[in-house]
């Protein structure tokens, strides 16, 4: 059964705002009032007035206290942190890597920019715009830098495996009707079509 929050995005593109080094650079002004805006971890900061700010991590909505500075949705597939800091919770469904077209259940893929993505084809988006999925470190797996605080940072490798698992989703997408525009110059993603923020609104 779908949620009651659930924001209904029929028919309203999504932007899905990773932490990938490219991140910074992205202008993000033309999605404020025209998409339905997900903003991922600390990508917050680059967008607070985003509708909705998804990470999967527990520690890091421990290190971040649960961000109140932030007003918008905030959700997570940990139900630890969901239950501690009154977040929207999200479990993982069985799907594995595959998107998980379950509402209220989402796809694992590794990380939270792949939920955040699974959850704007959830919301209803048609069109789903990535911006900050590198998917590879240039010198810094993130815009902000490493993460510190005794969290994790993803290995080059380890983003590699994020990259196929994305990759390989995109037969997905298509089969559901979602178009998926990848907005993050020099992103090692193969399957999208690449495209800017505005052109994709």
């Amino acid at each position: 059964m779908r949620p009651a929050w659930y924001p209904d995005w029929s028919g309203r593109p999504a932007v899905v705002v990773a932490a990938g080094p490219s991140a910074a650079e992205a202008d993000l002004r033309p999605a404020r009032g025209r998409a339905g805006v997900i903003a991922v971890n600390e990508s917050w900061r680059l967008a607070p007035w985003a509708d909705v700010l998804y990470s999967c991590d527990p520690g890091w909505w421990a290190h971040r206290r649960g961000v109140p500075e932030f007003g918008g949705l905030k959700v997570t597939q940990d139900k630890g942190a969901a239950e501690t800091y009154r977040l929207r919770h999200v479990p993982l469904g069985n799907s594995g890597d595959a998107i998980e077209t379950r509402p209220g259940r989402l796809g694992w893929g590794g990380n939270s920019g792949f939920q955040a993505v699974n959850l704007a084809v959830q919301f209803g988006a048609p069109r789903i715009v990535m911006v900050g999925f590198d998917m590879r470190s240039a010198g810094s797996v993130h815009w902000h830098g490493r993460h510190g605080g005794g969290l994790n940072n993803p290995s080059d490798l380890l983003l590699a495996k994020w990259a196929r698992t994305l990759d390989e989703a995109a037969p997905e997408f298509a089969h559901l009707g979602v178009e998926i525009i990848n907005a993050t110059p020099g992103s090692a993603l193969q399957a999208y079509k690449a495209g800017t923020i505005e052109e994709a609104l």
